[in-house]
């Protein structure tokens, strides 16, 4: 069969990636055509346009690109047009995924599966309406969307568990090096133990967020500061902002895709909210959540009043509890981020932590997600 996939940003090409190689076990005719990155382009199949194109964050850097969106979302509808997939598989990326699954169900009659489903329950409720008319299977990898698809709109769902947790135990599994061999492999001094900094997957995540984890971090001399670089960032881009503050007296390193091994090894991280702050929970590394915002105290309040949540990391969502501190907007600054970042290095906080996260292990469960998804998703299709 034929699957057109969409994933406009970098956790969306690992997770389709993932659900690529378990639907080609799922039916050995597979063939894929997709919009995404370099990890879906490895399982086969024809790349349309990398995702790097895509993904613009923001009100302002999305009316600047505009134009260049409209342009990628009409050449996708009329490419999906051309080929004719039996599906097409929507991954995560709502804004431009919801506007392709609204053609595709008044214009054609191509199912449209959701894998990785909107997060409607933080906000744009109203989606739900969209949701609901265009597509035809929706996957969920959070376990408390059951009962937010199910029990409050009444629309069924599959949860196929999650990708991630999946991810992790695999990696956890197979992964051998010593914290030793990390460090000589990574230039890293062997008697210090390391602080993880993830700044997000994307530049303006990153300009917003690094400077101000480094300044911070790098005042715990004890520890070596280690940064994950993101997929599709050049060091150049990272150097600006480690050398923005006091650059003498901060000593970082930058290492690329190896975020998994990194976390292996790390003594706690500072994470800017995202999948990240999940991965760092399935790795038991204690973490602060770091997310600045413009105009911080607005954001603040307009927070409390927009979302629907109380939480904004997916930890603190899955426990249902705050298992992690979330230093967002308002509450970002380099005093709230230093007291807390001292307070999970040693100490009943840090236990805490680490406790709060088997709570989110064991709620995520072990089903293995791309290949749960994938089973369904041929099932269904053969039984159309």
């Amino acid at each position: 069969m034929k699957y057109y996939l969409i994933a406009g940003e970098a956790s969306g090409d690992l997770h389709a990636s993932h659900l690529m190689k378990s639907l080609k076990t799922a039916d050995s005719n597979a063939e894929f055509r997709f919009f995404g990155g370099d990890l879906m382009a490895a399982e086969g199949g024809t790349m349309v346009k990398h995702y790097r194109e895509l993904a613009y964050m923001g009100f302002v850097p999305v009316l600047l690109h505009l134009p260049t969106i409209l342009r990628n979302m009409k050449m996708c509808k009329q490419d999906i047009h051309d080929w004719q997939p039996d599906v097409v598989i929507l991954v995560d990326y709502p804004g431009f995924n919801l506007d392709i699954a609204k053609f595709l169900k008044a214009k054609t009659q191509i199912p449209v599966y959701y894998y990785i489903s909107p997060k409607i329950w933080a906000w744009k409720e109203y989606r739900i309406k969209n949701i609901r008319r265009d597509i035809s299977e929706l996957f969920s990898i959070l376990p408390f969307e059951v009962d937010f698809f199910e029990g409050k709109h009444h629309y069924p769902i599959h949860y196929v568990g999650n990708p991630t947790a999946s991810e992790v135990s695999e990696f956890r599994n197979s992964y051998k090096e010593s914290f030793e061999e990390f460090c000589e492999r990574n230039n890293l001094e062997k008697g210090k133990p390391v602080i993880a900094v993830l700044a997000g997957s994307r530049r303006q995540e990153i300009k917003d967020n690094l400077p101000t984890m480094l300044q911070v971090a790098a005042e715990f001399k004890d520890y070596q500061l280690v940064i994950a670089g993101a997929p599709g960032i050049d060091d150049d881009y990272y150097a600006q902002f480690v050398n923005m503050h006091h650059s003498s007296s901060i000593t970082s390193h930058l290492i690329k895709n190896q975020t998994y091994a990194l976390l292996s090894h790390a003594h706690a991280a500072l994470v800017t909210s995202g999948t990240a702050t999940l991965e760092t929970a399935l790795f038991r590394v204690p973490q602060v959540v770091c997310y600045r915002t413009v105009l911080p105290k607005f954001i603040g309040y307009m927070r409390k009043k927009v979302l629907k949540v109380k939480y904004v990391s997916l930890v603190n969502l899955v426990a249902n509890r705050e298992v992690v501190t979330e230093l967002v907007a308002d509450g970002f600054t380099p005093q709230n981020i230093r007291q807390e970042l001292s307070m999970i290095l040693d100490g009943p906080h840090r236990q805490d932590m680490l406790q709060g996260y088997e709570e989110v292990a064991k709620a995520l469960g072990t089903l293995n997600a791309p290949d749960q998804a994938a089973y369904i998703i041929v099932e269904k299709l053969k039984n159309k």
